[in-house]
């Protein structure tokens, strides 16, 4: 049992799902689906996953095929796209689970065409580079797919999808640039292409319009209450909180160091509280110095270095009547949101939310 307490919201995944859905109702019927890779972004496919499913979301992308086998024990009746695709020697697995490859290259598309014609299991989706440049079909290689329809005979083209370079960035030409690309690829599909879905916005880019929703739109981090933009306020409820309790509290001297390598030094007589949090809990080390937590809604400075499984703050302004050994400290919540935890770590909500670890106790909450 840990004492510290990893809540995660699930109505509020619910509803920040909702939010998306009608802002894809904008456009005249864009899907929602949800992206539910790396375990749902830390936070526990499997509770994740069914509170969307309760919600309405119907399909779904992970990034392997062993989350997709996961995720498919328990929604049987999920559509489930793999973006890595299907690894050779995966085929038959991906046949037994009903998953969707997304294929990025013509080697991947011959193999699972050649699995296709044998097993006659032939789902796909293709995933075209507009940008990117790092999965994907060129463009050019994309018009030799529309050119040769032998190259997806005996196959079942369910997606054809792109990504978003600067989605999270609002007003940045690089994301009308794919538009107008993908616009330009689709009207160039041939016959054999004609009848798959059709996706290019991530969360962000369910947001900056219905230009960008085509059939399906794929949300992950506004799920979980990171902000989808880099440049503008996070429309999303925020989804985490991590409480953990004092273990100790100390009373130090002017002059005297906390942490590893002594690289906070007090400059006045000051109160040091000690919580069993550290990097090994996903705190990244590098907020050391520069993370805040808060007490009762009272923000409170990290001093000296985070360790691995220790962190120390300083709560010589707060009284003393308010803060005792037990006292709940939040890591991370209302108070302190995620993307605010990343600014000062110098990194995203993903990454912080992804590390967090299976030390903490759990606990789900919902209406139901």
């Amino acid at each position: 049992m840990s004492a510290t307490t990893l809540k995660i919201n699930l109505k509020r995944i619910e509803e920040n799902y909702k939010y998306f859905v009608e802002a894809s109702q904008k456009s005249a019927s864009s899907e929602i689906a949800g992206v539910v890779k790396a375990d749902a972004y830390g936070l526990g496919c499997e509770p994740v996953a069914m509170a969307l499913s309760k919600a309405g979301c119907e399909t779904f992308f992970v990034a392997h095929g062993f989350e997709g086998g996961d995720l498919r024990g328990f929604l049987p009746q999920a559509k489930i796209y793999v973006f890595h695709g299907a690894l050779p020697g995966e085929e038959e697995v991906f046949q037994e689970k009903c998953l969707i490859p997304v294929v990025h290259s013509f080697s991947s598309l011959e193999r699972w065409q050649k699995f296709a014609k044998q097993s006659g299991y032939g789902d796909v989706a293709l995933q075209v580079d507009t940008g990117m440049n790092r999965l994907g079909f060129r463009p050019d290689e994309f018009l030799r797919l529309c050119a040769d329809e032998r190259l997806v005979d005996g196959l079942t083209l369910q997606l054809i999808m792109s990504h978003l370079a600067c989605g999270d960035e609002v007003g940045n030409k690089k994301n009308k640039d794919q538009l107008d690309l993908f616009n330009e690829l689709m009207k160039k599909r041939s016959p054999a292409l004609m009848g798959a879905s059709l996706s290019l916005a991530n969360s962000a880019g369910t947001l900056l319009g219905p230009e960008y929703h085509f059939d399906v739109c794929r949300v992950g981090i506004g799920l979980y209450g990171g902000n989808p933009f880099s440049n503008q306020s996070n429309p999303c409820l925020p989804v985490v909180t991590v409480e953990t309790p004092i273990l100790q509290i100390s009373e130090i001297e002017t002059g005297d160091s906390v942490s590893y390598g002594a690289c906070w030094t007090a400059s006045r007589p000051s109160r040091i509280a000690t919580i069993g949090v550290g990097y090994a809990d996903g705190y990244l080390r590098s907020l050391g110095g520069k993370g805040k937590m808060a007490i009762t809604g009272h923000l409170v400075p990290i001093v000296g270095r985070v360790t691995m499984d220790l962190i120390m703050i300083d709560i010589t302004d707060l009284p003393r009547d308010l803060v005792d050994v037990g006292s709940l400290v939040e890591v991370m919540g209302e108070t302190i949101l995620i993307d605010e935890i990343a600014d000062r770590a110098g990194t995203i909500g993903y990454e912080i939310l992804t590390s967090l670890g299976q030390r903490y106790k759990r606990d789900y909450i919902s209406t139901s």
